[in-house]
């Protein structure tokens, strides 16, 4: 007989009873340690986790170089604020990214603590530098829970419910989705009315994208829409902001999403998988407009902490000696292969696309207009996680699974995790 007392129940009570209903946690598990691509909750399960962190884990969990160089770093400055004084990580780290955005171009950049201060920090560069108000934003993209964020944001619910009033000078422009139809000519032809009817091209001071849009359902915007929009940017002297929050740092298979387009942008913000679990965004950008702020326009209190800056540089070194970009190319592959035989015996699955290590399935009803299945979603998660998979949800009508697996997950992971939702499928559609 098991005599084994189960700690869970107690502490979710605990947690219901000192956590507000508006933070809500995906899966009912309360977890105890983790490494790679595992976690254990505190009665021993184990579990796959294939949504690391919302893409905070592209290293995996615990790596021991990350851990080891925060350790070390512990030892010498954990924190000192930027604004008071420098030190070597900050210095160290904000080179190394600029290096990898801008390569050879001059580059600089700022630290900061999340990605939606980084994403609030990039319009106040970009509205510095031009002298515009209004920004340009994409339906179903995700920009942060901050005010300025939030208004970014294109989707209604659960982000904007009845927080507004919103910021001002804030217009929002339909994104390319091949699987409802809706063509890179189209979503540009639908800019191109906003600029005409909305909003006249020189007040515009900057339009952000996410080239894979994360929550809004992993939608991939197409090469010849990026090249197309850093064209129509560069010729009213709009500043093009990319937002790499979740798609940076080996998710598509290249440090950042752009880079499939070929495009050079303005302004790149930055965080999640950066420094591996601790908290630190950025934004990079070309010199000149960087420098636009005036001196004391920029910082944060922990923005750039020293922890946080030795365990980014540690994962980018760790993704150059372990090759983790090609690795995410092959995981990506051989996921997506699976899912596909997936989507092949079960209809239900309406379509599989991401970029790279970035997939998702779109779970649809069994109608002509392919409906979207929020219901069948949520199902497919709750019995994933019966079967040892933790999976999230996105998109605009909360019926895409995503998967954000680490770039260290074993292939044999990869088949595990497809064999477990394979058998929630059919529990599901049973």
């Amino acid at each position: 007989m098991n005599s084994k007392v189960e700690e869970t129940p107690s502490l979710l009570r605990q947690r219901d009873q000192f956590v507000p209903r508006g933070l809500v946690t995906a899966h009912p598990l309360v977890i105890d340690r983790a490494q790679g691509s595992e976690v254990w909750d505190v009665d021993g399960t184990r579990y796959l986790d294939f949504v690391g962190g919302i893409g905070v884990l592209n290293i995996g969990h615990n790596h021991p170089k990350v851990v080891a160089a925060v350790q070390a770093q512990l030892q010498k400055v954990s924190h000192a604020c930027f604004q008071v004084v420098a030190y070597k990580p900050y210095i160290d780290l904000v080179q190394r990214l600029c290096e990898l955005v801008g390569g050879q171009e001059a580059y600089k950049a700022a630290l900061f603590t999340s990605g939606a201060e980084a994403v609030e920090n990039a319009v106040k560069i970009a509205r510095a530098h031009t002298n515009r108000p209004a920004v340009i934003s994409f339906r179903g993209g995700f920009h942060g829970r901050t005010l300025l964020g939030t208004t970014l944001t294109g989707m209604s619910q659960p982000y904007k419910q009845n927080f507004g009033p919103f910021a001002p000078e804030v217009f929002h422009t339909p994104y390319p989705n091949a699987y409802r139809g809706f063509s890179s000519e189209m979503a540009l032809q639908a800019l191109n009315e906003l600029l005409a009817t909305q909003v006249a091209p020189d007040r515009v001071a900057a339009i952000i994208i996410e080239p894979v849009q994360g929550d809004g359902g992993f939608l991939s915007a197409p090469p010849e829409f990026l090249r197309a929009l850093r064209a129509l940017t560069e010729q009213h002297g709009i500043v093009l902001i990319l937002d790499e929050i979740q798609t940076g740092f080996g998710r598509t298979g290249k440090w950042f999403g752009f880079q499939h387009a070929g495009i050079q942008p303005d302004l790149v913000t930055v965080a999640k998988s950066l420094a591996g679990g601790l908290p630190i965004s950025g934004v990079v950008g070309r010199a000149h407009i960087m420098d636009a702020p005036l001196p004391g326009g920029l910082g944060g209190t922990y923005g750039g902490n020293a922890l946080a800056c030795a365990a980014a540089l540690a994962v980018i070194e760790t993704y150059e000696q372990d090759q983790l970009l090609e690795r995410g190319e092959v995981l990506g592959e051989r996921l997506r292969q699976g899912l596909l035989r997936l989507q092949a015996r079960h209809p239900r699955i309406g379509d599989v696309r991401g970029t790279g290590f970035m997939l998702a399935i779109e779970l649809i009803k069994d109608d002509e207009a392919r409906s979207p299945d929020a219901e069948l979603t949520q199902r497919l998660i709750d019995q994933a996680r019966v079967g040892g998979l933790l999976v999230i949800k996105c998109g605009v009508y909360r019926n895409v699974l995503r998967f954000l697996a680490p770039l260290v997950t074993e292939e044999n992971q990869i088949d595990e995790a497809l064999t477990i939702l394979e058998a929630a499928l059919l529990r599901v559609l049973d």
